[in-house]
């Protein structure tokens, strides 16, 4: 049985994508319409299955049941706040933004069922060329209520994720983007800083290592730019801590430390063998 009867999907990129998909897999909309700024994106996301119409004008909608904001974080208040004179006040609204307490300040208050949601699924590829049906089964997604979220859209925004195949976790806006300024932010700034600090005439050479802990580098600049702007003051924090850890290996090594040396990495090997449990 159908959750919804019209999903407006407003980015309809990897994740927007990716939802569409989810939801046409599982019949669990009657009609998923989606919203780009550009023609190619929605010829595409119809010929993927994403979506079943599109167009280049969020006047478009009309009555939707569920919409959702699957952009750049500032793209999502930007457009969150435009849709609000024109959204009913019934429709649930979502957005997919890595970074919550500015999105869940500003959209709670013009947009009464708002539900701040980050899927921790994605890839470093982009465009929904790249979208999958099953992208967020097994993953994690974490829900951002806050008291004046609505239990009814919270209970439905939950239901979705869950038939898209996630684990839902509930944190309030502010602690998720402090835990996840250190598990998701600080990764991605390492991955784009080690690989520019690689010089061009030995990239030759890269083996495995290399590729494999630069991978999310290839991520979409623009999407980073405002994840790391809207979350500075965490996003400091947690560049600052990992400062503290090379500055320990670098003494080490300038001091010929060996003792102390293998202990870092070996409590650091023990850190990691355990994130595989």
């Amino acid at each position: 049985m159908a959750l919804f009867n019209k999903v407006a999907i407003i980015g309809v990129g990897l994740i927007g994508g990716s939802i569409g998909l989810g939801i046409k897999k599982r019949k669990l909309a009657n009609q998923v319409i989606g919203i780009s700024r550009h023609r190619k994106t929605i010829n595409l996301a119809i010929a993927q299955g994403a979506i079943d119409r599109g167009f280049l004008n969020i006047a478009a909608i009309s009555d939707p049941d569920l919409i959702i904001l699957a952009m750049p974080v500032n793209s999502i208040i930007q457009i969150g706040a435009k849709i609000s004179s024109q959204v009913h006040p019934d429709t649930l609204v979502m957005d997919t933004g890595s970074t919550k307490k500015l999105v869940v300040r500003t959209l709670e208050n013009l947009l009464p069922n708002f539900v701040g949601a980050h899927p921790l699924a994605g890839s470093e590829k982009q465009g929904v060329i790249n979208a999958q049906a099953d992208l967020f089964c097994g993953s994690l997604c974490v829900l951002t209520p806050t008291r004046k979220t609505s239990g009814v859209a919270l209970s439905r925004i939950k239901r979705l994720w869950v038939e898209l195949g996630a684990r839902v976790v509930c944190l309030n806006p502010t602690r998720h983007d402090k835990l996840i300024s250190y598990v998701s932010h600080l990764p991605h700034i390492l991955a784009f800083s080690l690989i520019q600090s690689v010089p061009r005439n030995s990239l030759y050479l890269a083996s495995s290592s290399l590729k494999d802990t630069t991978r999310i580098a290839a991520s979409d600049e623009t999407l980073w730019k405002d994840i790391l702007l809207t979350n500075s003051g965490n996003v400091l924090k947690a560049l600052n801590r990992f400062l503290i850890s090379l500055s320990r290996i670098k003494s080490a090594i300038i001091q010929k430390d060996a003792r102390g040396l293998e202990k870092i990495l070996r409590q650091a090997s023990l850190k990691r063998q355990a994130l595989r449990t």
